[in-house]
Formats: C-alpha cells, sequence, structure tokens
C-alpha cells in the first residue's frame, strides 16, 4: 500500500509546474510527511502521558495541528471535505500561516536536540513549491493515509524513502550527492564495528545513510535495555550537513528509522577552525563519505593546516582531528587519494599515516556510485598510533555496475570475512609501512597476488613489435600493387 501511495504523489507532483526534478519530489514530499509524522508522535506521546497519570503538552498550537487544516475528519472517520481547505485557500494558509508558524520554533526552542528546534530548522529552510493548491490538496489526503505508529510500519516508510533517495541520486546531477549504496554502507558499518556508548559521527552527513545503518546496527547487536535504547536516541548520533535539502532529508530519514530527534546540525563543517576543536567535541567513531571534486574558497581553506581547495581532503582532515584516541574511522574517497603528487596530498598522507593506523584500504570498482564513474576507495584507520602494515582489498567483480547491476552485500562478504584476519589472497595482499616510499608516501600498491594480471611490457618491446608489423604490412601493401 504505501508503495503505492509514493508512486500516486510522484504522478500528482509531476503534473504541478512548481516541481521539476526528483529532488522536488523528495522535498516536497518529505515536509508533509513530516508533519503527518508529528501529528502521529503527538497522539503516542499523549497516550503514554495518560496511561503514566501524567499530563501532556502539546507542540503544535490547535490552529495548525493537521487534524485541523489537513485532514479534518467526520464522524464516519473520512476527511470532511467541507472543512478541509483547498485550492488557493490551502495555498495560502501554507504560504503565508502554517510556515511562518512553524519557522519560529527554532528561535523558541530550548536546544538544538529537541524536535521542536527540528521543526523551526528544517521550516526555515525550505518553501512550499507546490503551486496548485488543488495537486497539494491530493498529496495531502494520501500522505494521511500513511501511518507511523507500529515497528513495522516505521520499517516499511523507512524503506520506501530510502528508495526515494536512491532514485534521487540514480537521476544524476547534485542528487548523487545525497546517495551512498547502502550494501557499501552496511559493509563499512560491519567492519568498523561500533558499540553501543560509543559516539557516532558524519560530518558531511547528505540523507544520514550511515547513521541510519548503524542505528540499525546497534539495535541489533544486543537485546537493548530501557538505558541502551535512550543512549541511541539521545547520545549516540551526531551530524552535520551544509545544504538545506540534504539536511530535512537527512532529518527525515533518521525520524523514520526510529531516532525522533536526530543530532543533525545545519552547518558548513569546513567552516569550523580546526584548532577549535577540543576533547570534548570529538567522537568515538566516524563513518563518511565527504563530497569530492568541490572546490573550497581560500578563507575556508585557512581553517586547516594543510591547504587544498579540494573538498574531500579538507574533510580527511577535520576527520582525523575529531577522532577521539583510539577512534575509529570508515571514509570513502577518491582513489587518486592514494597517488597524488601535489604538496596537500603527499602531506595528507603522511598526516595519516603518522597520526593513524590505516590498517584497511577497500578498492572499489568504477560504476560503485551510480551515475558517477569516479573510481574510490575505502580508508579504515584508528588514531593514536602510526601505521605499521597496510592491508588491501581489490574488489573484483565478475560485471560492470550500473544502475541495472548495482552492488550488492554478497560482492562484499568475502572482504568482510577475510578483513578481519588480515589474510593473504588472490584480491588482498599486505604492505608493511617500510615498503611505502618515505618521501611521497605513495599508497597505489599494485595488486601482487593477482595470478592473471598481465605483465606491463617494456614500451621498447611495444614500439618494435610496432615496428615490425608496420613493416609487414608495407610489404604486403607493396606486392598487391606489383600484381595489379
Amino acid at each position: 500500500m504505501f508503495e503505492q501511495v509514493f508512486k500516486n504523489i510522484d504522478d500528482i507532483l509531476h503534473k504541478d509546474a512548481g516541481c521539476s526534478s526528483e529532488l522536488d519530489y523528495v522535498e516536497q514530499t518529505s515536509w508533509i510527511l513530516f508533519l503527518k509524522y508529528l501529528e502521529d508522535l503527538e497522539k503516542d506521546k499523549k497516550t503514554a502521558a495518560e496511561l503514566g497519570g501524567k499530563s501532556h503538552a502539546a507542540i503544535i498550537s490547535r490552529e495548525y495541528k493537521w487534524e485541523i487544516w489537513a485532514a479534518p475528519k467526520g464522524k464516519d472517520g473520512k476527511i470532511d471535505h467541507h472543512k478541509a481547505l483547498t485550492g488557493d485557500d490551502l495555498k495560502d494558509f501554507v504560504d503565508h500561516k502554517l510556515f511562518p508558524y512553524l519557522k519560529k520554533f527554532k528561535t523558541d526552542a530550548e536546544s538544538a536536540d529537541t524536535i521542536e528546534y527540528k521543526i523551526g530548522e528544517i521550516f526555515s529552510e525550505l518553501k512550499n513549491k507546490i503551486q496548485s493548491g488543488y495537486n497539494m490538496r491530493e498529496v495531502i489526503n494520501l500522505i494521511d493515509e500513511l501511518r507511523f505508529r507500529s515497528h513495522t510500519e516505521k520499517h516499511e516508510m523507512s524503506h520506501l524513502y530510502e528508495g526515494k533517495i536512491q532514485n534521487m541520486g540514480n537521476a544524476g546531477r547534485n542528487g548523487g550527492e545525497y546517495y551512498t549504496p547502502r550494501p557499501l554502507i552496511k559493509t563499512i558499518v560491519k567492519v568498523v564495528a561500533p558499540a553501543i556508548g560509543e559516539k557516532i559521527y558524519d560530518g558531511a552527513v547528505g540523507s544520514a545513510g550511515f547513521l541510519c545503518e548503524a542505528f540499525e546496527y546497534l539495535k541489533a547487536s544486543k537485546n537493548l535495555t530501557t538505558k541502551d535504547a535512550e543512549t541511541l536516541q539521545k547520545n549516540t548520533f551526531y551530524g552535520k550537513e551544509k545544504k538545506g535539502l540534504a539536511y530535512i532529508i537527512g532529518v527525515m530519514n533518521m525520524i523514520l528509522h526510529g531516532v525522533e530527534a536526530p543530532n543533525i546540525v545545519h552547518t558548513n563543517t569546513l567552516a569550523e577552525n580546526l584548532a577549535d576543536i577540543q576533547e570534548k567535541d570529538r567522537y568515538n567513531i566516524v563513518l563518511a563519505n565527504p563530497p569530492f571534486g568541490g572546490k573550497e574558497r581560500i578563507e575556508v581553506q585557512q581553517n586547516f593546516p594543510i591547504k587544498t581547495g579540494e573538498t574531500a581532503f579538507l574533510f580527511l582532515q577535520h576527520f582525523i582531528k575529531i577522532l577521539k584516541a583510539g577512534g575509529r574511522a570508515g571514509v570513502v574517497i577518491k582513489n587518486t587519494f592514494l597517488s597524488n603528487t601535489d604538496n596537500a596530498s603527499v602531506s595528507l598522507r603522511r598526516l595519516l599515516l603518522e597520526s593513524c593506523n590505516l590498517h584497511t584500504v577497500l578498492d572499489l570498482p568504477g560504476g560503485t556510485f551510480t551515475g558517477a564513474g569516479v573510481k574510490t576507495v575505502v580508508l579504515f584507520f584508528e588514531k593514536g598510533s602510526p601505521t605499521r602494515k597496510i592491508w588491501f582489498y581489490h574488489l573484483d567483480l565478475d560485471r560492470n555496475l550500473g544502475k541495472t547491476r548495482p552492488l550488492n552485500e554478497n560482492d562484499l562478504a568475502e572482504f568482510v570475512k577475510l578483513q578481519k584476519t588480515k589474510t593473504d589472497s588472490e584480491n588482498s595482499w599486505l604492505v608493511n609501512i617500510g615498503e611505502v616510499d618515505a618521501t611521497t608516501c605513495d599508497l597505489s600498491v599494485k595488486n601482487p597476488n593477482k595470478k592473471d594480471e598481465a605483465a606491463l611490457r617494456d614500451p621498447k618491446k611495444i614500439l618494435a613489435e610496432i615496428g615490425k608489423l608496420d613493416a609487414e604490412s608495407a610489404k604486403i601493401l607493396q606486392d598487391v600493387l606489383e600484381l595489379l
């Protein structure tokens, strides 16, 4: 049922003049979904308070409650179309009353880790793009059918929402920024192996895929006590996100996975000076796929000891600094990081090798990220002791990856198994740090165990063979001409 509802919503938004892309569909669906979620959350909290003999203070004022403006019901339990706003009346109410009211929650909230603050932040960041009040009414009617009450309902909703984020990534352009393949995220989480009580951080949170998967991993790791559940809700997951749409999607994604008031802050992570990071700001775990290919301004670069315009390299410095001693990380980065010869790349590799134990490098095939041909690697490291040995694993698949043949968890199963013992195989090998050039810190090590990999031939021999073939071709041509 949920899947069909989402499809119908997309069909309605597709015909609306204000929504032109998959990004718009997700954004506009998100704010309406969020308000419906708040309605169900309020009902649950009110019920829980009444059962405990306590009073419940409502978050949303009566006039702005979902059941009043969006879905007033008759005695039959169906939407009362005499009371429900539609057309221009609905659009005017949403644009000029509802959004300004919700936007004020940000300044009125006690702190940034409350649901009230999230409401204010979200509605400060976006605007209603649905131009037709009649289309909006249709969308609201469909979303009113959805329920967020049971664990099963939330699980199905989160699964479908992930699907929408994936479609947005597949749509290309900047949509790809929001989606890291979930099989890869799950694998990174398994290898880093967070534990309840550790603080987990993603400074380039995007759609919060890493935090959501870490939450699922920890929920399944043991039978949770009440204290464990509260720790996961309030003191485990932290993120920062610069872009407004990504922030909204990330918060919504975590809410649908079951984290009520995600600790995701809307800010430019790289605007923070590394020198200002103190021990209280640090985390046990970093899980991230920072944007690469971006170019940061000179004033942003001044926040970092290693100056570079490459966004991902600035993020890597940030992650190293913000990890606690003994903290663990799994970070996706372009594979050119391993071998670039510019000063910043060499300095950053040296910093990583000297301040952290880079124990594992996972080399991913092209096409891992749909719509992006760029080759990537995953760096797994632990802060506090220098690197002595690096275990490399080259993911060598028997197919080309793409939209119709994406990466799956089975593709990565051997990596997860061998990584535990750093075993040598046809696709994996160990490198002692003494074998790495101390001047360049070049980490682009060739697989020594690949049996069917043809050795590179001597260029002089190739040129000699080309000359020989040219001479033979010339002789054959001469013989043909003589026959004529």
